[in-house]
């Protein structure tokens, strides 16, 4: 089933390509926007637009897919959901509050053991406390992560990271409003010279590649999307902060507290949006994407408000 949405467009948009101006309005993936567009799903005033169509003014409706019937199942120990598996891969949908593995001093949920708690096996590759784990989101970063179950997955899915194949789509809030409104950052990030669970852009840090554009603005902030081409702790948010457009919510790289308030936050406003790679058995694309958390929805509803 499809929910129908009828749009307005705004004037910021006319004139821009279909895919470019639908992924503004709706804030979904350029990649989404352009599927929805090859679909037939996207009419204005009654004419179906193709991606490479110029928007004009006028209502737009767009169908789209009810996430309840598509989105993530089922549910997993520490609130994992599994958005996709097969038998050499598993994407999992991660909540805030859960790690990628055990790790020294971390006694919480992680995916490592919701996977085991639910029976499902992962390849035995990798360092005992990681099995199988062949990249991490931060515990306060949700989102989409991928674990391999085979061995043949594990290596290939490990030299896919490493050679930058895997494409990994982020949505974010900054502070403010970005200009150019997109770009690519490109600074070395280390260890933050004075605070060891913190990092910064640092002269000889390791090389770190962000490309972000804008989907959204809001009158304190503006709505993302990053594509990162390298994948180095903290790397969103570190970049970010090196623009003056710190993560709405990320207090520890200093956000602004009373707008974290009055949005409700008690993280960054940050989410692996989309995932996608080349299978390792048979080649083919998977790509997944995952609905914005509750916490995250109700912020940017407060901002479009």
């Amino acid at each position: 089933m499809a929910d129908t949405r009828y749009l307005p467009v705004p004037d910021a948009v006319v004139g821009e390509r279909a895919d470019a101006a639908l992924s503004r309005m709706l804030g979904v993936s350029r990649t989404k926007a352009a599927q929805l567009l090859s679909d037939g799903a996207v009419l204005l005033d009654g004419k179906v637009l193709a991606k490479s169509d110029r928007v004009a003014d006028g209502i737009l409706a767009v169908d789209l897919p009810d996430e309840r019937e598509a989105g993530p199942e089922p549910e997993f120990p520490g609130g994992l959901t599994i958005a996709y598996q097969d038998d050499d891969v598993v994407v999992v949908d991660k909540p805030i509050g859960v790690a990628a593995h055990p790790s020294p001093g971390w006694t919480g949920p992680t995916v490592v053991g919701g996977l085991a708690s639910a029976g499902v096996t992962v390849s035995q590759l990798g360092p005992a406390e990681r099995q199988g784990i062949v990249h991490r989101l931060d515990v306060g970063t949700s989102g989409l992560m991928v674990v391999a179950r085979s061995d043949i997955a594990y290596t290939t899915l490990k030299r896919a990271f490493k050679e930058r194949t895997v494409e990994k789509i982020y949505h974010a809030v900054a502070q403010g409003h970005l200009d150019p409104t997109e770009g690519t950052i490109d600074a070395p990030i280390g260890r933050h010279p004075r605070s060891d669970w913190k990092f910064a852009v640092m002269q000889d840090g390791k090389p770190s590649i962000t490309h972000y554009e804008v989907l959204e603005m809001f009158p304190a902030a503006s709505l993302v999307e990053v594509h990162l081409e390298t994948g180095r702790t903290h790397q969103i948010r570190v970049h970010m902060t090196a623009m003056r457009h710190t993560l709405v919510g990320d207090l520890t790289y200093g956000a602004d507290p009373a707008l974290a308030k009055r949005l409700g936050l008690t993280r960054q406003w940050l989410h692996a949006r989309e995932l996608a790679f080349a299978h390792p058995a048979h080649g083919d694309e998977v790509r997944v994407t995952s609905p914005y958390p509750e916490d995250l929805a109700s912020a940017l509803a407060l901002l479009r408000g």
